[in-house]
């Protein structure tokens, strides 16, 4: 069988693109394949944002998986849900509401029938169609292909961490799939700044009050998105687009990311717990971490240390391109365009070359700074589908 559509990924940029093909009926539920390592769309989202009990998303009502830009407040309505699932001035929805509706989205396009659970491990062009090969040694065949490659295994892992002789259970990344807050003991060192760190310090303060500390290298940074809102639309994107000097693009991408930054409810929370002497924080690199007898950790900063029992990063991710291996050597052996910071330069449709598009973090040199969040995967896939 040769499938009208591969998709490579299913987080949230991958299930978009899904949906917005379905949708827009430019392809069948049954010509459509989604290859994802996991067993469910989602999986990573929901198993990552259940563990640090976030309660709103960042992004306003309108960003969801859907195609309608009000679809989601259209759920809401037509469930009877209260005014109290969308926060603030934004409208943003709550975590549960807007999984609710995704999983709504997903058992309406039969996106289930769609699903291939399978590492891929190298994509082959033959004559017009492509092959996406996977590590169990399937081979799919495909007109074409989106790759929706996620970040998510390319952990930020800071050199006193890796050099650190700790038990698997006291140290991990927060983003680590084998991350388990139930084995951790306090007291707890959560390391980072934003909104990842946030969440989970404010869950663990109410498990361990007072046993919590929070170490950060830089003031808390407020911001009400992860990037200035004109990203959104023509007037940052118009002036963006007339650069064609990629190296000045990743400047700006790196410019206008609001990174390590937390919303104006989250600094307000974390300023109560550090009032009430609940939480503690640490401004200030950590320098250098040592084991000490009985399984503690000292974490020396430059400001002081501080022991404790469990240390979890919230550090992020690692800069480089996605796709590891597999994906450098599709690029030397069909010469795919690359930027010096090694992203794809791609058409403003998103084609790498012909029928071989992307969408997510290997799209932001074309979407900019929004490339990886909800809003830059409907724009991304409405450039796609529009373009077929």
């Amino acid at each position: 069988m040769v499938y009208e559509w591969i998709v490579v990924g299913g987080g949230i940029q991958g299930c978009t693109i899904a949906a917005f093909l379905l949708k827009n009926n430019k392809v069948s539920a049954d010509q459509l394949l989604i290859i994802d390592p996991h067993e469910t769309p989602l999986y990573r989202w929901t198993k990552t944002t259940e563990m640090i009990e976030m309660k709103f998303l960042r992004s306003p009502s309108v960003h969801h998986l859907d195609v309608e830009p009000f679809s989601l407040r259209k759920y809401a309505d037509d469930q009877n849900r209260k005014k109290s699932n969308f926060y603030g001035v934004y409208k943003r929805p709550s975590l549960e509401l807007f999984n609710e509706h995704s999983q709504a989205l997903f058992r309406n396009l039969n996106m289930e029938s769609c699903w291939h659970q399978g590492f891929v491990n190298g994509v082959d062009r033959e004559d017009a169609s492509w092959t996406i090969n996977t590590v169990a040694g399937n081979r799919f065949k495909t007109k074409k292909v989106v790759l929706a490659l996620s970040v998510n295994g390319q952990l930020n892992i800071p050199d006193w961490a890796s050099n650190l002789e700790a038990h698997s259970h006291q140290l991990f990344h927060i983003y680590d799939e084998a991350a388990d807050l139930t084995k951790m003991k306090p007291s707890i060192a959560v390391v980072g700044g934003g909104i990842s760190a946030a969440h989970l310090v404010i869950k663990l303060s109410a498990m361990y009050p007072g046993q919590v500390h929070l170490i950060k290298r830089h003031p808390y940074r407020v911001c009400d998105f992860d990037s200035d809102p004109g990203w959104l639309g023509p007037k940052n994107q118009k002036s963006y687009q007339l650069i064609k000097d990629y190296d000045t693009r990743r400047e700006m991408i790196k410019t206008a990311r609001n990174r390590g930054s937390l919303p104006q409810e989250l600094f307000r929370k974390l300023k109560k717990l550090e009032q009430d002497q609940i939480l503690k924080v640490i401004d200030g690199e950590i320098i250098s971490a040592r084991n000490r007898g009985n399984h503690d950790l000292i974490l020396t900063t430059e400001n002081g240390s501080v022991e404790v029992q469990s240390v979890i990063l919230a550090t992020g991710f690692k800069p480089e391109r996605p796709g590891g291996g597999w994906l450098e050597k599709t690029i030397e052996e069909y010469s795919l365009p690359c930027a010096r910071c090694g992203y794809p330069i791609v058409s403003p449709s998103l084609e790498w070359c012909p029928h071989l598009y992307v969408i997510g973090p290997l799209a932001e040199l074309e979407m900019g700074p929004i490339a990886r969040n909800i809003s830059g995967a409907r724009q991304a896939a409405e450039r796609i589908v529009l373009s077929v």
